[in-house]
């Protein structure tokens, strides 16, 4: 059961990461920009390239750490939420959806892998 939750986890964390990057692209340049014809928002997908390769390679210490950046998006889609009206505010709950997902997804791989990053130190 752990392997599968570990094998799920980590699907879960990339899929909801390649997701976000495409959302935050697809948001910020195509379906909602904040001024018309785009906005330079889309940057903001930047961030979320660093931690791709790791995530998508499974190393742990990416896991961690991108777990504490995705908390920026949660962030921001929580405020957007909040302040947009009509297709923004959809795309703002989904990008709290998507960087929930990849939080818990996080957790629970670097939960499932510390055993045996501990035991390989102990030896």
């Amino acid at each position: 059961m752990q392997r599968s939750l570990l094998q799920l986890s980590r699907l879960g964390a990339s899929g909801s990461l390649l997701a976000l990057i495409l959302l935050c692209l697809g948001w910020e340049i195509f379906l909602s920009p904040l001024r018309a014809g785009g906005s330079l928002l889309f940057l903001k997908a930047l961030p979320l390239l660093s931690p791709l390769f790791g995530i998508l390679r499974g190393k742990r210490y990416t896991y961690q750490w991108a777990g504490m950046l995705i908390l920026l998006y949660f962030t921001e889609g929580v405020v957007r939420t909040w302040s947009e009206t009509g297709l923004g505010q959809v795309l703002a709950a989904t990008e709290v959806a998507l960087s929930v997902l990849f939080f818990a997804c996080t957790i629970t791989y670097a939960k499932y892998t510390a055993q045996r990053y501990q035991s390989a130190n102990v030896a």
